[in-house]
């Protein structure tokens, strides 16, 4: 049995190459099968088991294939820590540089999406592999910050010979998970780490405070946006017949409005959904059409099956106020554009069989290779007009009636652009912005 236990207070009075002896000691007995020196502190030897019954090499340091550029903008693109990335600059980023430290921001595989600090440090974590794109899964390099905290979705601090690999003893780090409030969802890890000499134990306390920071702004973003869904939910909601049972809900279920039934705080939506007549458990049969940033569940009598949308008004009239109309069953509601959507369903308005990613890109960009800004785009756009685009290819629905508003004059027409596409409309090419 050990004789004693190792544990932050511990580690922290000790001098630091005296910290890292202790523990390299602890871990070569661990390996070795002998008798302890001291106990490792819980969660590491957990992550200690792991690694051995994985196969992870003590003294290999693997290096995962790093993320293409275009790769790493997808899912910077996608990830909703993007939304929270300020939060985080703002509570670690003014002490990294003094305290010799860097922030690293991973997603839930443990695929390095940012990563901000002392520049000394950066160019030791390049040494390491600690690199913006690279996969630092437990699984793949061993017990670390990042990939710890993603298997145990608990702050994890660990320090020198405490990460199972012997390249990184000269790190000491401390990640803690951010969750989606919205859903419980691991969206990733937020790691500081630096050189061993600049271990301190209230790190773990500082680090998973602003995680802490960053779910609550993800919070007061999730509540705007259910008001936002309710401001436009509101006024179809009280058009409906007396009597109608319907309410409005966000892409997660939560209730931004209801009329007809007891509201509940969140409705739990089957796996496969979208426009259309649909069997939701806590309902029954409904109706479901689209909404900007939501859906419209209209159930039982309340219920007129067909088409979720019929016509649909792209009014590209006045500049810097573009707005996209949607018609449906239940009535109306509209949003304005921001200038890349109002460029995209410009070019899909003006072309009905439709255009690939590539095609897109080229005349957006006049780069057929850019398809994942693409992509990610549409996505966005696609979220608000579920049931009204499709794509392979990318199209307006064909049960949609489409309505483009020009500006009378054609130069007028998204002044902002300079999509090749949009450019030779304003200039009356002709066949410009569309692609045979």
């Amino acid at each position: 049995m050990a004789n004693t236990a190792v544990d932050l207070a511990r580690l922290s009075a000790m001098d630091a190459r005296e910290a890292a002896r202790l523990l390299k000691g602890v871990r070569a007995a661990a390996l070795a099968g002998d008798r302890l020196p001291a106990a490792p502190r819980p969660e590491i030897a957990e992550s200690w088991r792991r690694m051995l019954a994985g196969g992870v090499h003590p003294d290999r340091d693997h290096r995962s294939r790093i993320l293409s550029a275009a790769e790493m903008e997808e899912r910077r693109h996608l990830s909703p820590l993007r939304q929270v990335l300020p939060v985080l600059r703002e509570g670690l980023l003014p002490a990294l540089d003094e305290a010799l430290h860097i922030m690293v921001v991973a997603d839930a595989e443990g695929r390095l999406l940012w990563r901000e600090g002392a520049s000394s440090i950066l160019r030791k974590a390049d040494r390491l592999g600690f690199a913006v794109g690279a996969h630092w899964d437990e699984a793949v390099v061993g017990t670390n910050g990042v990939g710890t905290a993603l298997v145990t979705r608990r702050p994890v601090q660990v320090f020198s010979a405490e990460h199972f690999v012997s390249s990184h003893h000269d790190w000491t780090c401390a990640g803690a998970p951010v969750h989606d409030p919205r859903d419980g969802r691991l969206l990733g890890v937020v790691d500081v780490s630096g050189p061993l000499a600049t271990m301190h134990p209230a790190t773990l306390a500082w680090v998973s405070s602003v995680a802490r920071l960053a779910e609550h702004e993800l919070r007061v973003r999730h509540l705007e946006s259910l008001e936002r869904l309710r401001s436009v939910a509101a006024p179809l909601l009280a058009r409906l017949p007396v009597g109608a049972r319907a309410l409005a809900v966000d892409p997660h279920g939560w209730t931004a409005a209801v009329t007809g039934l007891v509201p509940a705080d969140r409705i739990p939506l089957p796996k496969s959904f979208g426009p259309g007549p649909t069997w939701i458990p806590q309902l029954g049969d409904c109706t479901v059409e689209p909404l900007p940033g939501g859906w419209l569940l209209r159930i039982d009598g309340a219920a007129r099956h067909g088409a979720a949308a019929s016509r649909v008004v792209l009014d590209l009239s006045r500049p810097g106020a573009w707005t996209v109309t949607v018609y449906g069953a239940a009535g109306s509601w509209s949003q304005e554009l921001s200038p890349r959507h109002a460029e995209l369903l410009f070019l899909l308005a003006v072309t009905p069989r439709g255009r690939s990613a590539a095609e897109l890109a080229a005349e957006v960009f006049g780069d057929a290779s850019r398809t994942v800004t693409v992509r990610a785009e549409m996505s966005r756009v696609r979220r608000h007009l579920a049931g009204v685009l499709a794509h392979r290819p990318y199209r307006f629905a064909e049960d949609v009636e489409v309505e483009l508003i020009r500006p009378a004059d054609p130069g007028r027409l998204l002044p902002h652009s300079t999509a090749p596409a949009v450019v030779g409309a304003r200039l009356g090419r002709p066949g410009a912005g569309v692609i045979p």
